[in-house]
């Protein structure tokens, strides 16, 4: 059985708002099945984890240390690459689609790498890139993410 994978990006730094919406991504995610791949690390990361992990689902985290003590305690598979932010292109290419929660300067070169691979990339309240389908009513965007996981 291949296990179907997606990214989530966003920041370390997430609002409460980003938060809450990343926990309710990473449930969601979780209930159809799929794999959470993020840069393992606080904030968005975090959040998406622990709705993952808490729906019983699989999280991976794609560090940016030798030695994985940044991965946040929701990271169920820790990729230890030693890249710093280097690593962001595999966060993306980890993914059959992209996911973005808010973000900052690293979620907007995730972003572009996600674009330059072709990926499908589905935002809230993220950088308001041409190609990338962003919503900022929760709801709809939640509907949006589960079509994408439902029809792939």
């Amino acid at each position: 059985m291949t296990m179907r994978q997606v990214a989530v990006i966003g920041s370390s730094q997430a609002t409460e708002e980003e938060y809450d919406v990343a926990y309710r991504l990473g449930r969601l995610i979780a209930k159809h099945g799929w794999v959470v791949v993020s840069g393992g690390r606080t904030g968005v990361m975090e959040a998406v984890s622990r709705g993952a992990v808490e729906e019983g689902g699989l999280t991976v985290g794609i560090l940016t240390t030798y030695t994985g003590e940044d991965a946040n305690p929701y990271v169920k598979v820790r990729i230890n690459t030693g890249m710093n932010w280097n690593r962001n292109p595999l966060v993306v290419a980890s993914g059959e689609f992209v996911v973005a929660v808010g973000g900052r300067y690293g979620t907007l070169t995730e972003i572009g790498y996600a674009l330059v691979l072709g990926k499908t990339v589905i935002g809230f309240k993220t950088h308001p890139v041409e190609g990338v389908e962003n919503h900022a009513d929760l709801e709809n965007f939640l509907r949006r993410v589960e079509e994408e996981l439902v029809s792939r």
